[in-house]
This record gives C-alpha cells, sequence and structure tokens, in this order.
C-alpha cells in the first residue's frame, strides 16, 4: 500500500513540474531579438493632453507581477538604469491591452491590441528607454504611440512627452488611457517621419517602427545632446537599432543590436 502511495505522489510531482513549465515565459536570453511594437503614422490630431503628473501607482493586485517582470526579464537582460527600472515597476501595462489579454499583461512577450498592432515586449520598452537617457525635464517625441504604454513609462522620466499615431482609434484610445492614468502625453495622428517641428527641438527622439533610411527631419529636431534611438533597415530581414546623438552639431551613431520591427509606414495621401 506504502508504495503505490508513493508511486502516486511521484507521478503528481512530475505532474506539477510540467504544468510550471508550461506556464513560464521564455527570457530575452534565449530570444535575443526583441519583438516591439508595431506603430505606424498618418494625418489629423488628437489635442492637447494635458492632465496632472502621473502618480505612482497603488497597490492594484499586480504590483508583484510588475516585479517579477522587472528582475526576470528586464533587468536580467541587462537593463540597469534604476529610473527606468522603478518606472516600469509601476506603469499598470495591464491597463494598455485588452480585457482579455489582461492575464497575460506582465509575460515578456508582444500582446494583440488590435488593428493589426501590438504592445511591445517589455524588454524593448526598457532597453530603448535606457538607451535614450530621459532625464527629468527633458522633452521627448514617440513615434508610433500604440496602446500607449512606452508612452507612460517616458511620462514617469519626464513630463514632457508628445506622440505620434497613424491608426485614427488607436491614438483616441491612448490619448484617453493615458489621460485616464494621469500620464502627460500629448498625442496627436500625423506623419511621424515628418516629427512634430512645432514642439521640438526634442532631448530625446525614440521610433518604434522601422524606417528603411534614417529620417532626416527626426534627426534635425533634436537638441544639443539630444539622442534618437530608432530601428533602420528593410522589411523581411533583420534591422539595426542605432542610436544616434547630436554633439556639437554632429551626429554620432552607435550600432546599438540586430532587431525585427514592422516597417514605418508613410502617409502617402
Amino acid at each position: 500500500m506504502m508504495a503505490r502511495w508513493r508511486r502516486l505522489a511521484q507521478s503528481l510531482a512530475a505532474l506539477l513540474v510540467l504544468a510550471l513549465a508550461g506556464c513560464s515565459d521564455r527570457g530575452p536570453a534565449a530570444d535575443p531579438l526583441p519583438v516591439p511594437v508595431p506603430s505606424f503614422t498618418g494625418g489629423g490630431s488628437i489635442g492637447d493632453a494635458s492632465p496632472a503628473p502621473a502618480q505612482p501607482v497603488a497597490d492594484d493586485g499586480f504590483s508583484n507581477a510588475r516585479k517579477e517582470m522587472v528582475e526576470q526579464h528586464i533587468q536580467r537582460a541587462g537593463v540597469k538604469d534604476e529610473r527606468v527600472l522603478q518606472a516600469m515597476r509601476e506603469v499598470p501595462r495591464h491597463r494598455f491591452v485588452p480585457e482579455e489579454q489582461v492575464g497575460r499583461a506582465y509575460d515578456n512577450r508582444p500582446l494583440p491590441i488590435g488593428f493589426g498592432q501590438t504592445i511591445s515586449q517589455p524588454y524593448v520598452v526598457g532597453l530603448m528607454s535606457e538607451l535614450l537617457d530621459v532625464q527629468d525635464g527633458d522633452k521627448v517625441l514617440e513615434i508610433g504611440t500604440g496602446s500607449g504604454y512606452q508612452g507612460a513609462v517616458l511620462a514617469k522620466l519626464t513630463d514632457r512627452v508628445w506622440s505620434i499615431e497613424i491608426i485614427p482609434e488607436l491614438a483616441r484610445r491612448a490619448s484617453s488611457t493615458l489621460d485616464n492614468l494621469g500620464y502627460r502625453v500629448e498625442v496627436k495622428q500625423a506623419d511621424g517621419y515628418f516629427g512634430w517641428p512645432e514642439q521640438g527641438p526634442f532631448d530625446g527622439i525614440i521610433v518604434t517602427a522601422a524606417p528603411d533610411h534614417m529620417p532626416q527631419p527626426l534627426i534635425q529636431q533634436l537638441a544639443e545632446g539630444g539622442k534618437l534611438v530608432v530601428p533602420v533597415g528593410p522589411t523581411g530581414t533583420y534591422q539595426t537599432l542605432w542610436r544616434v546623438t547630436k554633439r556639437d552639431g554632429q551626429i554620432v551613431s552607435e550600432n546599438i543590436t540586430d532587431v525585427i520591427f514592422v516597417p514605418l509606414v508613410r502617409d502617402r495621401d
């Protein structure tokens, strides 16, 4: 009898191990090519979104999940900027995904947000935010608002963030979500390739889709010492993630890593 119970206990333990393995997420070390938010550009305007400065998010039942996401998938992959890490511990990623995706909101993977688009893999958000090196009071431009999550992280680093998105529904939804959560991000639907010259120059510009060449209008809108983080390359193959810095009026380019991004779609009207 004891032997039979021992065999049953061993079988149950094996099943538990298999179940836990099936629930685990593959970290960035096993997948060195991050999967960013697909984002595009278009034309129009959402208006001035100027809510009160964002406050730290109270314990909403997901604080432990955010902490684990940061420790297991962002810090472990090499992101060290404590301000970025703290922002990602606080920004409620589950508020930027559809209701049916809330249970997977803190997985280290992109998730669908509608219109064929996704919210970016958390590691990508952390990496690109760290590369941008945002300081308090910096002016930052995001090309490709998507769900608004990347913009929210940036808004934890500075209270001067502008963002451009092509898809009207996503632009409106992201603007509403950011406003409701208290993040200061002004969202516009426009052709992001040309940036937002009326608001420039910017201390940081982040592009979340891949043009096939370096966008000169964005470089021109960099302030002295400003940084542009952008993937560049053809569709259907690896692209290169670049950080471009303006120093003494000159452009210094750094090749960061190989990535796979969706193409930056232009407004052809």
